[in-house]
This record gives C-alpha cells, structure tokens and sequence, in this order.
C-alpha cells in the first residue's frame, strides 16, 4: 500500500522557519522524483521544488534561497526546510512522488502551514 505522509506544517510568524517532512512507504523511493508542491485558499496547486532520483534540486523563483528540498534514501523521507518564511508561503502543502520513468503519481494527504502575525 502506497503512503505519502507529511508532517510539520504549522504555525508561524513571518520570517519564522518550518520543516516538512514526507514519509515515504509502500514502493521503491530510489525509483522517484519527489516534490513538494502548495495550494493557497481559492488558488490552483502549485510546484514549490522537486528533487530528483540523482539529488539534483529545482524550485520556483518566488522561492529560491529560502527553501531546500532534501531526501533520504534510506529512510525514504523527503524533507523541505523552509526558511525566512512570508505571508504568502501559507498553503497546504502537498508531497508527490513521480516514478522517474513510467511518470506513475503518488500524493500525499496535505499538511497545512500558515504564517500570520
């Protein structure tokens, strides 16, 4: 059985740090590009920055040198480290894993992060 849970969203004030966590299970992590992506209130989903199955990084500009995407093979966890944290960084963010060939989707249940004075 396929699971994606994430964890470590929360609250936090501007300029504040979060780490999310995605535990992965139920199919072979080192076969998977990973993402985390964001969906804000009356918004569509969004890719923040995925990692692939090599390590390499890309994120989206409105994000760059604030968040890093990271990943643990054997622990099959992939974590973003959010950092300098903006009111328009609250969104539920979401895990996905997409295998690195067939571009099978696997999504995690959402875990919510809000940044507020």
């Amino acid at each position: 059985q396929v699971q994606l849970v994430e964890s470590g969203g929360g609250l936090v004030q501007p300029g504040g740090s979060l780490r999310l966590s995605c535990a992965a299970s139920g199919f072979t992590f080192s076969d998977y590009h990973m993402s985390w992506h964001r969906q804000a209130p009356g918004e569509g989903r969004e890719l923040v920055a995925t990692i692939s199955v090599s390590g390499g990084a890309i994120y989206v500009d409105s994000v760059k040198g604030r968040f890093t995407i990271s990943r643990d093979s054997a622990k099959s966890m992939v974590y973003l480290q959010m950092n300098s944290l903006k009111l328009d960084d609250t969104a539920v963010y979401y895990c996905k894993a997409r295998h690195h060939y067939y571009s099978t989707d696997y999504w995690g249940q959402g875990t919510q992060v809000t940044v507020s004075s």
